[in-house]
């Protein structure tokens, strides 16, 4: 292939589906039951995907390959199109899938080591990589949602991977069901688009919005049905339940899955299509992001298993991304979903290095110390907590701050809509106590399990290795906000949207929305167009640009012209701008005083003492604490109206099928058997006894008795032969006289 990038497209999604098919059929006659070959051929993936980047980074063209074909023939002369595509949301993604699987593979190569179903597991993890970069590389909604369906089957199977516990299979199938049910509203969407549009292809649907073609309420439900499916995949309110139990998995599979990868697909997909969505369905993903984020965190601040407190801050965070793309910071919503797979997933593995430390004891209440056995694990375990908690000059620190800029900026041009701005702010404060909860009862102050301590040791280099690629990532990740707000320097913003048109490819920032901004028709209307220029004009550098990972490489005078510029368009950009610098301090004083508390509370001195007792709110609060340590009994609310509702519905659908159904079924049944009896009775007395037995008898009866007449004597014979001539001469005489 001329194209080297199309070819290491195709090497990524081709090299992880071979070693699938070679792990499903022969693992268990490869050594090791190759889990060598499956974390090696996601090396090489990661190594591709870097290359992409890189190639992205060099090239002026936002929309480098675009591959389209005939799939699926139809009648007409028409065929549903597959094909992939890479531009720069692609390339970012493909290296946040590699590089996160091949940390979980190598992770797993110790912690799953001696586990029954070893060579299953990296199968099973494969299928899930390859669903994953199918997803990533699709250019059109068909090929999305069939990559779609396979991510929830293999995260069915890897959370289930421990299927005898009866508490695992419970989570998968809740999983299961729970995602189907969003994508239940993914497959109308897509649905509505092809039958507005007559393609699935990204590029015929976004111009299909920009036309007019696909509008009014067909694009409002649209966007809804697609969004409800982003809503199960990464665990928006009321969708979210599934993600906690789903911590029965395996810990790496929750690293893999629950922070960087699957629950990052429903914040892709709002991203990729965010051109679809109109003001009223941005303004749901908005709240329901904001209520999301604010939500979990309240449940996060009581929870006592470790994966359970990373579990409700992933939704938490994933309310945050969708927060961010529903007020229009296309921007900040992405960046934030390449900062947390870094610093989440660090997280999610340290606790599996902790757990596999303390012979798998997942309870906070029997921790502490750890710091003393295993001081890699806590520095770097202190890193990623720090980029989630938002501490300055971490990689959360900047991609946090342009989230609550942009929904801070919103609400100054629309006051009625403070609740989003209030929510993310309040979740700054209570993530960064929960955390620092999480972290002080885990490795400081005196061990509370002293047999499990005395046994704890440091983690094995292959669990290590990737704590300090993550934690590593988590401090200097911040760069990234430079290759997301302007991976091309020398073009203008509206330069770089024609150049997506001219590709035959829109991206949300469209070039009507910008003439429109331009002619000030969208002062006070709520589009993603402009709304989403805020973002990219606070991260877009000039000339001058600062070295990526500082921050006036964002906002600071560097880009003063850029402001400038991007302010005529519209007031969500100026206000997102004037709301930089005050979402900062805010957001900074929030994060360090959820850090004290969370110190104060939980932090032992010498004397094994805290400053404050953490037992006084929870006895003072006993009402709340309960609320929140009972998830507000959503389980137990879905349990009654939902649940309990189908296994009653299902009991008297099957006692109407029981009495009704088959009681037609069996009445008929046995009434067939009643007319067999008696056309068996009347077979056997009327036919059988009257016709052929009883003229039988009735023969052989007046047989017999003729049988008497005959005597032998020849003059009886004589004498009866003369009477019969003489009575048929007489009736012939009398009949021919009658006559």
């Amino acid at each position: 292939m001329s194209n080297p990038i199309l070819t290491c497209a195709l090497l990524i999604f081709l090299l992880p589906l071979a070693a699938y098919v070679v792990m499903a059929l022969f693992n268990r006659r490869i050594p090791r039951r190759g889990d060598w070959l499956a974390t090696g051929v996601l090396g090489v993936c990661l190594m591709l995907s870097l290359y992409v980047f890189y190639a992205v980074l060099q090239t002026p063209k936002p929309l480098l390959v675009n591959v389209t074909f005939d799939w699926l023939p139809m009648s007409a002369g028409k065929a549903i199109a597959g094909g992939l595509m890479v531009d720069r949301l692609t390339a970012v993604m493909l290296v946040i899938v590699t590089l996160v699987s091949f940390l979980v593979y190598l992770f797993s190569v110790k912690y799953l080591e001696g586990d029954v179903r070893y060579g299953r597991y990296f199968t099973c993890l494969l299928l899930f990589s390859v669903s994953m970069l199918g997803l990533v590389l699709a250019n059109n909604l068909l090929y999305l949602y069939i990559f779609w369906e396979l991510v929830g089957l293999s995260s069915y199977l890897l959370i289930g991977h421990w299927f005898e516990k009866k508490s695992a299979s419970d989570a998968a199938v809740k999983a299961f069901i729970t995602t189907r049910l969003g994508d239940v509203g993914m497959f109308i969407g897509v649905a509505i688009c092809y039958f507005q549009v007559g393609s699935l292809h990204y590029a015929d649907v976004f111009a299909a919005v920009e036309t007019g073609g696909l509008a009014g309420s067909w694009r409002t439900i649209a966007g809804l049905g697609l969004f409800f499916g982003a809503m199960g995949k990464s665990a928006q309110f009321p969708l979210h339940v599934w993600l906690p139990d789903a911590m029965e998995g395996p810990t790496p599979v929750s690293a893999l899955i629950h922070a960087a990868t699957m629950v990052a697909a429903g914040v892709y997909l709002v991203g990729r299509l965010l051109p679809v969505f109109d003001p009223a369905t941005l303004l749901v993903i908005a709240y329901v992001g904001g209520f999301t984020a604010i939500f979990a965190a309240t449940i996060a601040l009581v929870q006592d298993d470790i994966k359970k407190v990373l579990a409700y801050s992933t939704v938490s965070q994933l309310g945050y991304m969708v927060l961010a793309l529903g007020v229009g910071g296309y921007t900040a919503g992405l960046f934030h979903l390449t900062t947390h797979a870094c610093f989440k997933a660090c997280l999610f593995l340290g606790s599996g290095a902790v757990i596999y430390a303390m012979h798998h004891e997942q309870s906070l209440s029997k921790y502490g110390g750890l710091r003393h056995k295993m001081p890699y694990t806590t520095f770097f375990y202190l890193m990623a907590t720090l980029a989630l908690a938002g501490f300055p000059g971490f990689s959360g620190f900047w991609s946090k701050d342009a989230i609550l800029a942009d929904a801070l900026g919103f609400a100054m041009v629309h006051p009625a809509h403070a609740f989003l701005p209030l929510a993310g702010f309040a979740t700054v404060f209570l993530t960064a106590f929960y955390m620092f909860r999480q972290f002080f009862l885990t490795f400081t102050g005196k061990p509370r399990d002293h047999h499990a301590y005395e046994h704890a040791r440091e983690a094995p280099w292959q669990m290590l290795v990737p704590l300090i690629i993550l934690g590593s990532l988590a401090v200097v990740g911040g760069g990234f906000g430079h290759w997301f707000g302007a991976m091309n320097p020398k073009r203008s913003g509206i330069e770089q949207i024609r150049s997506f048109n001219e590709e035959g490819y829109s991206n949300p920032f469209t070039v009507k929305a910008l003439e429109r901004a331009d002619a000030g028709a969208a002062s006070a209307s709520h589009t993603a167009s402009i709304s989403s220029i805020s973002s990219i004009s606070s991260t877009m550098p000039t000339e001058e640009t600062a070295p990526p990972g500082t921050h006036t490489d964002a906002h600071g005078p560097s880009g003063a012209k850029t402001h400038e510029a991007a302010a005529a368009h519209s007031p969500e950009v100026a206000a997102a701008h004037k709301a930089h610098y005050p979402a900062m301090a805010l957001s900074t004083l929030l994060g360090l005083g959820g850090i004290l508390l969370g110190a104060l509370m939980y932090l032992q001195r010498r004397d094994g003492t805290t400053a404050l007792n953490p037992a006084t709110p929870a006895t003072r609060f006993a009402f709340a604490y309960r609320l929140l340590w009972n998830k507000y009994y959503l389980d137990e609310l879905y349990m009654a109206c939902f649940i309990m509702s189908t296994r009653a519905l299902s009991r008297l659908i099957a006692l109407f099928d029981r009495t009704v159904i088959d009681g037609v079924v069996n009445f008929f049944g046995w009434f067939g058997v009643l007319w067999s009896f008696l056309v068996d009775l009347a077979d056997r007395w009327v036919v059988d006894g009257l016709g052929v037995n009883g003229s039988a008898r009735a023969v052989g009866y007046a047989g017999e008795k003729l049988s008497y007449t005959q005597t032998g004597r020849v003059r009886q014979y004589l004498v009866l032969m003369i009477a019969g001539i003489v009575i048929l001469s007489g009736l012939c005489v009398f009949a021919f006289w009658g006559s």
